[in-house]
């Protein structure tokens, strides 16, 4: 196996680190490799602090010379270690010169500023956090960030979303080298729920209600997750909350910043690119399924907010 290099510094994100770690040296264990082919690098070397306040050893950055085998991932952090990070000249001339060299590059969560800087991302798609997606556009103009996905992959330039997206993004990188049966088996050691694509947006409807486990609209949107093909609207969405149709307008616009028909809308699209990118099935038969009632609809769907028709995501992101 190539070795796999992780850029860190102090103040790193703990997660960042273990979570491409653990999946790469599973792969060693499934292939009954022995040794290690993870190298946690750091300017300076030495003892560095992470997020969770373990303390790792990393070895001196500037002593690991790229090679044309390896995969450089630089990992995100608390905002006062990225900045840091981005400041120091010889870590962003080490990732622009390696990147010039290795076999891929990326980095997990807010290590894309490193990788933005280094002028790694420029003309290129990228994601970082949801949080710093409009400050990476800022700081790197030259950059196209994507927000509605928890990983991108553009040539041989990985990027993440937050934390453990990077273990989602590493999965992916396993199944390029070693195939989907690998890649499986894997995510299935480390008990994940589901391997999620890369266009899964980091921060779904779903998962924004959830913030507040006991509000009703949470459950409600569970509930019409799993119930998209039916008659659903926002009357009936309503019903299902317990609330009048003018008090749902005010939750979904103060908790989702959106509307009701538009929430819908956007659960009725992640399920039908889910679909679309993991299933054979046709437009028509993915259009019924997520309750859009026609192929046009979604089509007109999809072009509003994806800009593509449904026929060319599929082949953009099917198997």
């Amino acid at each position: 196996m190539a070795r796999i290099v992780l850029v860190a510094f102090d103040g790193a994100q703990s997660l960042d680190l273990f979570g491409p770690a653990e999946v790469f040296a599973g792969v060693r264990r499934h292939l009954g490799l022995e040794g290690s082919d993870v190298v946690v690098a750091a300017v300076g070397g030495g003892g560095i602090r992470t997020t969770c306040g373990v303390p790792i050893v990393a070895r001196d950055l500037e002593r690991v010379r790229p090679r044309a085998s390896d995969t450089v991932l630089v990992v995100g952090g608390e905002e006062t270690a990225v900045r840091a990070a981005v400041g120091s000249r010889a870590l962003v001339a080490w990732v622009s010169r390696a990147a010039r060299v290795v076999r891929r590059i990326g980095s997990v969560c807010s290590g894309a500023f490193v990788l933005a800087q280094a002028g790694v991302l420029d003309g290129r798609r990228a994601a970082t956090h949801w949080s710093a997606c409009a400050q990476l556009a800022s700081f790197r103009p030259q950059v196209s960030v994507d927000a509605n996905a928890i990983f991108v992959q553009d040539g041989n330039v990985w990027t993440s979303a937050g934390v453990t997206t990077g273990i989602d993004m590493v999965l992916a990188m396993v199944q390029e080298d070693h195939g989907r049966r690998v890649a499986d088996a894997i995510a299935a050691r480390l008990v994940l729920y589901a391997r999620r694509p890369g266009f899964q947006s980091q921060f779904s409807d779903a998962l924004v209600a959830q913030i507040e486990g006991s509000d009703p609209l949470g459950s409600t949107i569970a509930w019409a997750r799993s119930n998209l093909r039916g008659a659903l609207d926002a009357a009936r969405l309503a019903r299902r909350a317990g609330m009048s149709l003018r008090t749902l307008h005010r939750r979904c616009a103060e908790q989702l910043g959106t509307t009701p028909a538009k929430l819908i809308e956007g659960l009725r699209l992640e399920q039908a690119r889910t679909l679309l990118a993991t299933t054979g099935l046709g437009t028509k038969a993915v259009a019924a399924s997520c309750g859009f009632g026609s192929a046009r609809r979604m089509a007109r769907a999809f072009e509003r907010t994806l800009g593509v028709a449904p026929r060319e995501y599929a082949m953009l992101h099917g198997r």
